[in-house]
């Protein structure tokens, strides 16, 4: 694929993998991208400015003032200025700097002030790589929408051998030409997105709920959001940090709370993705009160909560798709394919509990994609973000989608 008159800003940072930003520039050049190379000061004990300003046909940036001419480097126009925002090598330090806003460099302020989609190729020491406070800065980066390319096993500078290494610039040529291939799929798309669990109030300060934690369904919405959708976001109570600024994002607590959001806007809707886990049932009447520890045993009425997915399948346009997911302990696929039907479902997505990494709070899924049609789709256990495109991916085959 060409990438003529795509703007791409690739930030290099102090690695020992930084002598790979140079094959990786000539790559994207060849491919017709322009690149703006922006590097950090430590980044010149790795590679030198000029090899990259060479091979990029551009002046490399670094300060926020040039030496020499005193030319301020505006990071709000760069970022601005770029359709993609890659770096490559990404290390821990300017991950940490990413994840926390801290900004003391022109790369990490370009960085803050991007608009566009930002790829992160990170590059470390196997023991850095797997330490909780890098992993926990590359998940918190996920959540901002920012897309992690996964770091490859081999041999290290340390010696060591294991995962750490910056994928290979022709791996990230890849990602990047994939990236600019879906880019635009879903470009002027309302997509509807019902994520999170619902809370159901028994008294002032308990609640009838389930383990969801919303990780599946926000990787649906910034999976949307990368392929040119505009995402609306119903979203039951999560501890997922969020830039709901990205998002037409609405917070929900209880089933009835998301049913009449949803009702709100549906119609104008596209694409419905049904992923909240919703309560099945709610207490019949809420105590204004705390209930008090009093008796051996304590009884409460529930009475059922409207089906958000069925009601609104009964109202879809010939026009609209709806995806549903179906969380099952037993008889897993003929449950599904019974809610397939029963909800006016055009695919469902089937989790099972029995799936060793798949279900509530993992970061990893393993779905089982039933058409209408009859098609049938397996994954295997992968992160949820690649689950999530997986899942966008199979939406395209839904004749009434074209």
């Amino acid at each position: 694929m060409s990438l003529k008159g795509k703007k791409i800003i690739l930030g290099v940072t102090g690695s020992i993998a930084a002598y790979k930003s140079a094959v990786l520039t000539r790559l994207l050049i060849k491919a017709g991208a322009e690149v703006q190379v922006i590097m950090s000061t430590s980044a010149f004990d790795f590679i030198t400015p000029l090899t990259l300003a060479t091979l990029s046909k551009r002046p490399v940036l670094s300060q926020f003032q040039h030496d020499k001419t005193g030319i301020w480097n505006n990071h709000v126009e760069l970022g601005l200025w770029a359709d993609l925002f890659l770096v490559a090598p990404a290390s821990a330090n300017t991950l940490a700097k990413f994840a926390n806003g801290i900004c003391d460099n022109l790369l990490s302020a370009s960085y803050l002030s991007a608009r566009c989609t930002v790829m992160l190729a990170p590059a470390m020491d196997l023991d850095m790589y797997q330490h909780p406070s890098v992993l926990s800065n590359i998940e918190k980066l996920e959540t901002f929408g920012n897309v992690v390319l996964d770091a490859e096993s081999g041999e290290l500078a340390s010696g060591l051998s294991g995962r750490g290494r910056m994928m290979e610039p022709e791996h990230i040529l890849l990602k990047v030409e994939q990236f600019f291939a879906v880019k635009s799929d879903f470009s002027g798309k309302k997509v509807m997105i019902t994520m999170g669990p619902t809370q159901e109030a028994i008294d002032p300060v308990r609640y009838v709920s389930n383990h969801s934690s919303g990780k599946m369904g926000l990787a649906l919405a910034n999976a949307f959001l990368s392929r040119g959708a505009e995402v609306f976001v119903i979203s039951g109570p999560i501890s997922l940090k969020v830039p709901k600024v990205n998002f037409r994002w609405k917070d929900v607590k209880s089933a009835s709370e998301m049913y009449q959001a949803a009702v709100e806007i549906h119609e104008q809707m596209d694409i419905c993705v049904f992923a909240a886990a919703v309560a099945d049932y709610a207490p019949a009447e809420v105590s204004p009160e705390k209930i008090k520890k009093k008796d051996a045993t304590l009884s409460i009425n529930l009475v059922k909560n409207v089906d958000i997915a069925a009601k609104l399948g009964s109202k879809k346009k010939q026009n609209q798709v709806h995806i549903g997911f179906a969380l099952e302990t037993e008889k897993e696929e003929e449950n599904a394919q019974r809610k397939l039907s029963e909800k006016n479902f055009d695919m469902i997505v089937l989790n099972s509990m029995k799936d060793q990494g798949a279900g509530f709070q993992f970061d990893t899924n393993k779905v089982h994609i039933f058409h209408r049609s009859g098609l049938t789709v397996q994954s295997e256990i992968a992160p949820k973000k690649q689950i999530a495109n997986l899942i966008i991916d199979q939406i395209k085959n839904i004749p009434v989608w074209v």
